[in-house]
């Protein structure tokens, strides 16, 4: 258990992060016919003639309902106003119900206010099998033509790829999907033609993960319990999909109680494992959600590493 003084800063960044109001796209276009199934779009804040890369942005939240894109959107502005042209996506998610006797604050991961009475009610599903894979790779396969036509300034000859928490597990998998098995029907033949992905506090190990009880046991959920996690982790998780050939940056807070440090550290050790250099930038006195927000240093540290592979 984290000391009082840890819980209370964790508490104080979450805060901060989800005080910001949301952010309102320039253009919305869908890549599917269900209501998830959608890509919001920020345009350069900056005045340019010229092209400018692409930042594609999946949102975490342990891959359940409640947590939606509306609460990265002044992230997706923030990176609009350092003059990146941004897709920011949404996906199918688990459902919304707590467990017997849980406070929504006791369950929260992200986003979220106060507290509330317990309700008894049924574990929630963490993502949607196979939906939630299902529409990250709908989403970027229809990227490209709706890119076109949203955001023309674009270059996708320089995207990045980019996700935090749960977003950051689906940043990492959508890199890999040439490296996936033979018969995954997510296969891609070719790399994506990415820059690079930049991982924010990702669910890179989902072993490593589980041990640590991340998220309250969201990759078993995600993956569908007991039953079938093992059958399922070489199509899903990132530590097992390596060496993936596409440049690599984790960004992790070394005092982040929601995805502790140990879960990127693993990923960038099976990296190395593999032949493959996987960076990995520690900051000192962060936790969670200071990647994402715009007030917080941590934020700034994100963009430069974007840019770095992005310009």
């Amino acid at each position: 258990m984290p000391d009082a003084a840890a819980a209370a800063r964790a508490a104080a960044e979450e805060e901060s992060a989800f005080s910001h109001p949301p952010v309102d796209p320039d253009a919305t276009a869908a890549y599917g016919t269900h209501p998830d199934q959608v890509i919001d779009f920020y345009a350069p804040r900056t005045a340019s003639d010229a092209s400018v890369p692409l930042v594609v942005v999946l949102h975490g939240g342990a891959w359940r309902a409640r947590y939606d894109r509306r609460h990265i959107t002044p992230f997706a502005d923030y990176l609009a106003r350092r003059g990146f042209a941004v897709a920011n996506v949404e996906y199918r998610r688990g459902g919304e119900p707590l467990i017997p006797g849980q406070t929504e604050g006791d369950a929260r991961d992200a986003g979220g206010s106060t507290s509330v009475a317990p309700v008894a009610s049924v574990t929630p599903a963490a993502g949607r099998w196979p939906d939630t894979f299902d529409d990250i790779t709908a989403a970027l396969d229809a990227l490209p033509a709706l890119v076109r036509e949203a955001l023309p300034q674009a270059d996708p000859r320089r995207t990045v790829l980019t996700g935090h928490s749960a977003g950051g597990h689906l940043a990492l998998w959508a890199a890999a999907r040439h490296v996936l098995p033979a018969d995954c029907a997510w296969r891609t033949q070719q790399p994506a033609r990415l820059r690079g992905v930049v991982a924010l506090a990702p669910i890179a190990d989902f072993e490593v993960a589980e041990k640590l009880d991340v998220c309250g046991n969201a990759s078993l959920q995600l993956l569908g319990g007991h039953g079938t996690f093992a059958e399922r982790r070489p199509y899903t998780d990132p530590v097992l999909l390596l060496p993936t050939g596409i440049a690599t940056t984790l960004v992790q807070g070394r005092s982040d109680l929601v995805v502790p440090q140990a879960v990127a550290e693993s990923y960038a050790e099976e990296a190395a494992k593999a032949g493959e250099v996987a960076g990995l930038t520690l900051l000192e006195d962060v936790g969670h959600f200071p990647l994402i927000d715009p007030a917080a240093d941590a934020c700034a540290v994100v963009a430069e590493e974007i840019a770095q592979l992005a310009w």
